[in-house]
């Protein structure tokens, strides 16, 4: 039987650098309006300042630097409702939100989870990079370094957070953490395979357009999401 074509619209935001907490409670604002049909599916591309988070299972001795070390590095620390372990999020790193009601795509976190993996491996594909998964982890791989965090919230089918991709990530503050709790893998950046630094906005327009394609949105609409929450 051919497949129907449904109009499938995707809301798309680059609001550029914004605080952990103001994503956090943004996400969640948002979460709650896609959940009574007030918006479209939306996807945030933006960067954090230094700040570690620690999902809901994470180990709290994952993260090993000192008092003084947060402070000396200006990180802050959250522990947040996502799936998964400690990671980083700063200055040079794409953390992807978004924030898409599942039913209207198919209601598998697992297949979901796959598919953020796959739309990253698509866009390392584009600079010439070979990527791929690790069975026991979720994320993506450039050989035995991580160069992508994935960690999700699902909650009515409708989800929360998403993925952290490394571009000109200054990967000396993963030194303050045992990343997603795996002691014996190195991260790794985009900046740091290619040996040059990256134009992020270019980075981020590859992955709207790789998300568009794998999760079958016909139209993409850019917008200030602040605007459209307040």
């Amino acid at each position: 039987m051919e497949k129907q074509s449904i109009s499938k619209e995707l809301f798309y935001s680059n609001p550029g650098t914004v605080s952990y907490q103001e994503a956090w409670d943004l996400q969640r604002t948002i979460h709650l309006m896609r959940t009574s049909g007030a918006i479209e599916d939306t996807l945030l591309l933006l960067e954090h300042p230094h700040t570690y988070t620690l999902g809901k299972t994470a180990d709290r001795t994952n993260l090993i630097g000192s008092e003084e070390y947060l402070e000396k590095n200006g990180i802050s620390v959250f522990e947040i409702d996502r799936g998964g372990d400690i990671t980083y999020h700063g200055p040079g790193q794409i953390v992807g939100y978004p924030i898409i009601d599942l039913n209207k795509w198919k209601p598998d976190t697992h297949l979901y989870l796959r598919n953020l993996e796959e739309v990253i491996i698509k866009v390392l594909a584009e600079y010439g990079i070979e990527s791929g998964r690790k069975p026991e982890y979720t994320g993506v791989w450039v050989g035995e370094s991580k160069i992508a965090a994935i960690g999700i919230r699902v909650s009515r089918w409708v989800t929360m957070h998403g993925f952290a991709f490394n571009i000109n990530t200054d990967l000396e503050l993963f030194n303050g953490i045992i990343p997603c709790g795996i002691k014996d893998k190195e991260v790794t950046s985009l900046s740091r395979l290619l040996k040059r630094e990256i134009n992020i906005d270019e980075v981020k327009q590859k992955l709207r357009d790789q998300f568009v394609l794998h999760f079958d949105y016909t139209t993409l609409k850019e917008i200030d999401i602040y605007q459209l929450v307040h």
